[in-house]
């Protein structure tokens, strides 16, 4: 099982912030964790969202906040080379098939990338360090802190998902 530590009761800013992060983290690798690729593709009807689905998503959505809009890199490999017009689910449904070791092998690699990214940021400038890219709806940039709790919440979002299609799949329940 996925060691998953609470996150601080009386910490600093960015120490609370980082504590959730990785608590929601450790919960999406609790709710996959043991599945083969057959399980992490099933669906819960009406919906076509997958377990796989969504350890790929967030794979995703880490590196386009944190490295693309934070840091102003390129997207990483495969969100690359990507077509999202043709598909604008590319990254659930590239998931169907893989096993639990492909999907989070690149996962795993993106939150190391991005932690010390943070961990740049933090240095630099604490929660309230900006973004390279800006918001296209109020053309500012973003800071670290809405990033972070904007993760936060694309986690906490995302494992109630995963909670019903664990349930589900094996009837594994539990935070």
């Amino acid at each position: 099982m996925t060691e998953r530590v609470d996150p601080p009761l009386q910490a600093g800013e960015a120490e609370t912030l980082l504590g959730y992060l990785d608590y929601h983290r450790a919960t999406l690798r609790r709710k996959v964790a043991g599945l083969d690729a057959e399980a992490l593709a099933r669906t819960l009807s009406p919906s076509s969202m997958t377990l796989g689905g969504l350890v790929s998503h967030l794979t995703l959505v880490e590196d386009h906040w944190f490295s693309v809009v934070l840091a102003g890199n390129k997207p990483a490999p495969p969100w690359d080379g990507v077509d999202w017009d043709a598909d604008n689910d590319w990254d659930w449904h590239m998931a169907a098939g893989l096993t639990l070791d492909e999907l989070l092998t690149p996962y795993d690699e993106t939150v190391a990338r991005v932690d010390a990214l943070i961990a740049t940021a933090l240095e630099a400038a604490g929660p309230g360090a900006l973004s390279v890219k800006t918001s296209r709806r109020q053309g500012v940039p973003f800071s670290l802190r809405w990033i972070l709790l904007h993760m936060i919440e694309e986690y906490a979002r995302h494992n109630g998902h995963a909670d019903l299609l664990r349930e589900s799949i094996d009837g594994e329940v539990g935070e």
